[in-house]
């Protein structure tokens, strides 16, 4: 076989098959007229050379990613200033290709395909290793779609789209840039109705509004009003000149499309300054129920966009010089030393907390996060009665001041109920942060564990399960994971529960407690020396470790305390 670099371009027409049907003969003469007198000419003298012709299709390969990217512009700039009826859909890939004869095969044939089948009709769709082959190189705009869940192929592609707006100037009225707010903030721009259906406005727009919404419920997000970011619906826009223009750091878009009795949501928010991806994703769903649809699409772009504006924020302090911290900036270079609930860590993160009081002695995030880290010393690092004391006092604290603030109230919470082992009044803050933010998953997660612990295997299993429905990819999923894992094991589903005890370890492996359910469910599965090298490794990330100082620091429920207690002897850990 013959393999060689290439850059290949797919084209296709758009809307052919309803052209054929209402006038096979006419479609066939402007097709015929278009590669003769446009598309042939224009292939050739940017070297490119025709593959095949497939109906309305056609592949094209070049020896250069920017002959390639300047032949679709050409094509679509050529297109565009006729008035027949023959429109391109254009995608390119550069990767290695297989030759045999006159025809080619392989990965970057199929990519150059499915990016077409996603570009915009008169448009281009090139991937990411081709735009940063030619970003510099040509005399166009293209704009970011984030990751793409191509069909048929294996891993996501990052696509970058181009359409007959993108080089044509800004038009919004208001260009004036405003001061960037000083805390973090973003603007929700109307989502493009790829359907070609009107109808589906109503759908995309209200969806966008309830997407607004559910961001102002999030207390330290700033987030521009609809009738601001509704400005730019229907016109071309730059990010970081919109990112100006409102005063905020982040932007929000995405595009809606419906065929048949489906519809695929996509969204990326990105960095206005830098124009850096910090999320993208795709939602696949029937549409059946118009209202339910909006509501749960609604709350999973919500929910998975807040852990990525923290961690960008958390990225953006890291920048920030030591000596020019605010209360805000210490709780979020505070955070990472927190989520992997490691009793030596939680001792970094107290005195960036405790700095952050001492300028905001009301702060009731940073109360949340504290009485956590007390929670974590007190439950596995050896906790003395302070540590006790400082997490109650914490935790009230984050509840009594953080009445806007569904985190500060899920932390208070958390703690209340792991430490003061005050079940009803752990539940009382979780459904407070819930009437705040109902697509916050760290509630839904710190809920689980409590509801676990306490002998509720059902609403233990059903909050874990939702929490990973909203953040599949949130960093305290090892937390979900355990609920999950000790719902199963209460339940006596045992092969279940080792599966998931498998999730915790996977996600949080230095977490002691993901190994002493490991050693739970392997001695339940009958798998002995599997169980001994998981209480062994308890051990050694926890020397003092006991059964019963376990079962009494975290209170747990006889249900569960009595047939866990017995296999975890049976693996060999002290009573």
């Amino acid at each position: 076989m013959e393999r060689r670099l290439a850059a290949i371009l797919a084209s296709d027409v758009v809307g052919y098959s309803k052209l054929m049907g209402s006038d096979e003969a006419g479609t066939l003469a402007h097709l015929k007229a278009h590669r003769a007198e446009l598309f042939n000419p224009i292939i050739a003298e940017h070297n490119g050379r025709i593959i095949k012709l497939m109906g309305d299709g056609t592949l094209v390969e070049f020896a250069s990613a920017v002959d390639a990217v300047n032949c679709a512009l050409a094509l679509q700039s050529a297109l565009n200033q006729t008035n027949g009826p023959i429109r391109l859909r254009i995608g390119i890939e550069l990767g290695d290709i297989i030759v045999e004869g006159e025809d080619i095969y392989g990965d970057g044939v199929n990519i150059a395909a499915r990016l077409e089948a996603i570009a915009e009709p008169n448009g281009v769709c090139i991937s990411n290793i081709v735009h940063q082959s030619v970003q510099t190189k040509i005399n166009a705009t293209f704009t970011s779609m984030g990751e793409q869940n191509l069909k048929n192929i294996d891993k996501p592609v990052r696509a970058w789209r181009w359409s007959e707006h993108s080089t044509q100037p800004h038009n919004i009225e208001k260009t004036a840039a405003l001061a960037p707010a000083d805390k973090p903030s973003v603007a929700v721009l109307p989502f493009d109705n790829m359907s070609g259906d009107k109808e589906q406005e109503y759908f995309v727009d209200g969806m966008v509004e309830d997407i607004i919404t559910g961001l102002a419920r999030i207390n330290w997000l700033l987030v521009t009003a609809r009738n601001s970011s509704f400005a730019y619906k229907g016109k071309p826009v730059d990010i970081k000149q919109a990112g100006r223009e409102l005063g905020v750091r982040y932007i929000l878009e995405g595009s809606a499309r419906k065929v048949s009795n489906r519809v695929r949501i996509t969204g990326q928010l990105i960095e206005a300054e830098t124009g850096g991806h910090v999320w993208a994703e795709r939602y696949d769903r029937t549409f059946d129920d118009i209202f339910a649809l909006q509501d749960e699409l609604t709350m999973n772009v919500v929910a998975a966009i807040e852990p990525s504006l923290r961690q960008a924020e958390i990225e953006r302090v890291k920048r920030k010089r030591p000596d020019n911290l605010d209360a805000y900036d210490l709780v979020l270079r505070a955070i990472p030393f927190v989520y992997p609930a490691m009793p030596e860590e939680a001792a970094q993160a107290l005195p960036l907390l405790e700095k952050a009081l001492e300028l905001e002695p009301d702060y009731a995030l940073a109360h949340g996060f504290a009485a956590w880290c007390h929670e974590i010393i007190l439950a596995r690092g050896g906790g003395h009665e302070e540590n006790r004391l400082g997490a109650v006092r914490h935790a009230h604290a984050a509840i009594a001041h953080g009445r806007d603030d569904a985190i500060a109230l899920s932390l208070g919470g958390f703690a209340i109920g792991m430490v003061a082992h005050d079940r009803d009044a752990a539940d009382q803050a979780f459904e407070a942060a819930l009437s705040l933010s109902s697509s916050c998953a760290l509630t839904y997660i710190l809920g689980s564990i409590i509801s676990a612990l306490a002998g509720d295997a059902d609403r233990g299993i059903e909050w874990g399960e939702r929490a990973l429905r909203l953040s599949p990819f949130d960093p305290m999923n090892y937390g979900t994971w355990f609920s999950i894992a000790f719902g199963r094991f209460q339940r006596e589903e045992y092969e279940a529960a080792g599966a998931a005890a498998q999730k915790v370890f996977q996600a949080n492996p230095y977490w002691s407690t993901a190994h002493l359910l490991l050693a739970a469910t392997q001695i339940k599965l009958g798998r002995t020396d599997a169980a001994r090298a998981a209480a062994a490794r308890v051990l050694e990330l926890e020397p003092g470790f006991s059964i019963s100082d376990f079962c009494a620091v975290f209170d747990i429920h006889p249900l569960i305390a009595t047939p866990l207690s017995n296999a975890l002897k049976e693996a060999g850990l002290p009573e």
